[in-house]
């Protein structure tokens, strides 16, 4: 065989393998959230993409690595909520009706922090039901979070943003799990 198509025959095989199945990161990401929002009307597909885009190591991570990463995403926005609400009972001056719903915002942020890390425990041990339980309660506590400002006319809640970031962060992670069950390369 010439030189020159020892050179181009490798090359134009590699070239082609590359063209026709190009999986990386980016592509994972993109095929995992258009998944995913297909079958839960609470993710927003430019949400879940630039969520997981965000997080450091998404872009070489497998199925079960956007899984990781998504409930490590979760645990971030849940302390930071409950650090911010801390910050709010602390320097905010706000309708004197507010505390009461803070207060219960920061017991209910607190508790699903460890929610969140027995999450990470039951999915590392592939233990996804238990896992599932878990995320479920801290989008729960969103929920209540919210509602509880609801409950006053007239009371605006101050963290409806935040609560609804994590609750859609924790839906990203409860859908993953859930491809992931199913056996899905996305």
């Amino acid at each position: 065989m010439s030189p020159f198509f020892s050179f181009i025959l490798p090359t134009l095989f590699l070239s082609f393998l590359t063209s026709t199945h190009p999986i990386n990161g980016q592509n994972l990401i993109n095929r995992t959230c258009k998944t995913i929002t297909r079958g839960d009307p609470n993710i927003g597909y430019n949400f879940c993409t630039t969520s997981l885009q965000a997080a450091p190591a998404s872009q070489c991570a497998s199925l079960p690595g956007l899984g990781i990463i998504s409930i490590r995403l979760v645990r971030y926005n849940v302390t930071d909520t409950r650090c911010h609400i801390k910050h709010l009972m602390k320097h905010r001056k706000f309708d004197p009706y507010s505390k009461p719903y803070l207060k219960d915002c920061f017991e209910l942020f607190s508790n699903a922090i460890s929610s969140v890390k027995l999450a990470m425990k039951y999915y590392n041990s592939k233990r996804y039901d238990d896992a599932n339980i878990q995320i479920s309660g801290v989008m729960d506590a969103t929920t209540t979070c919210e509602d509880g400002f609801s409950e006053r006319e007239g009371l605006v809640s101050p963290l409806t943003k935040r609560n609804r970031n994590t609750f859609e962060l924790a839906a990203v992670v409860l859908s993953i799990m859930q491809e992931i069950q199913k056996g899905s390369n996305v």
